[in-house]
């Protein structure tokens, strides 16, 4: 097995699978179901706040072994007009003698409609580094990429791109606004996101709702599904399928994501989370003592 390459798949894959939730801009046609309440250009935020925060734990299955190797943590910061989003991981301490892990994804996005002005990454994976900073010309329909091993020699490219086209990170909290009540199961959406100097044109399929969907660590919740497309090649096998829940209340919190990949099979679980806007209303509560299901009751 290769260690090294399996926990780098693991930190990088987490921030890319969750992506795949994200559904930004199918093209209108006579009775085509909206995504989500305004314009694909300009969305209206009503689910997520400032101070909110998620931790996510990744977790992989190799020859029916799971292990836990690192976690992300994503946060939302309001800064005038602007909000700031992160996603900040790493491989915990004691992996780090085998392969080391810290990257770090940071976007600034228009308030009024969800859209990112600049985003960066900054990848550390054991020798391998990457800094990418991408500047959105929205006017003229351009990206330009500050792209190298490290910002000091970085170079400065420029790209064609869709109008309302997100960076991975932006679409994760522009799709928490989509309305679920207005889609139905099996229906296919297009999405549509910029990442290492290409547009990634996929489609995500809605499964519907799943109540009492039961989440390591956390309990049960009523959630809706989606199984989205995703590229395949080093992370992921020509035949994955890859599964989101996530709450079915006003929060729309991503719960977990499982897929196998190319060398054995992923699953990212929600730790924890604070700050959100909303009360969480898809827990489920037990039935005879009329409270939320707890982490202990979880592993009976």
């Amino acid at each position: 097995m290769n260690f090294s390459r399996l926990m780098k798949v693991g930190i990088f894959s987490l921030v890319f699978v969750l992506v795949a939730f994200r559904l930004p801009q199918p093209e209108r046609k006579p009775n085509h179901l909206p995504m989500y309440a305004g314009d694909q250009c300009d969305m209206d935020n009503q689910v997520f706040k400032h101070g909110e925060e998620m931790v996510y734990k990744v977790f992989y299955n190799w020859n029916f072994i799971w292990m836990s190797a690192g976690e992300v943590v994503f946060k939302v910061e309001e800064q005038g007009d602007r909000y700031h989003f992160s996603a900040h991981g790493g491989t915990y301490r004691g992996y780090d003698a085998f392969f080391k892990v810290r990257d770090k994804y940071d976007v600034y996005v228009d308030k009024t409609n969800l859209l990112p002005i600049s985003s960066t990454r900054e990848v550390h994976e054991g020798n391998y580094t990457l800094y990418d900073k991408l500047t959105f010309d929205r006017e003229n329909r351009k990206i330009k990429s500050l792209r190298g091993k490290t910002k000091d020699v970085a170079e400065l490219t420029e790209y064609d791109a869709d109008a309302c086209i997100h960076d991975i990170l932006s679409m994760i909290y522009c799709a928490r606004n989509l309305n679920f009540d207005q889609m139905r199961p099996g229906q296919d959406f297009p999405i549509k996101i910029f990442i290492d100097k290409k547009t990634w044109p996929l489609k995500v399929n809605y499964k519907g709702k799943f109540p009492n969907k039961k989440i390591r660590g956390m309990g049960h919740f009523n959630t809706v599904a989606f199984n989205p497309e995703v590229i395949k090649g080093y992370i992921f096998k020509e035949s994955s399928n890859l599964t989101i829940w996530a709450t079915d209340d006003k929060n729309h919190l991503p719960l977990m994501i499982e897929s196998p990949i190319s060398i054995g099979s992923v699953k990212v679980i929600l730790k924890s989370y604070r700050g959100v806007r909303y009360p969480v209303s898809a827990k489920v509560k037990d039935k005879k003592a009329g409270e939320e299901i707890s982490p202990e009751d979880e592993e009976k």
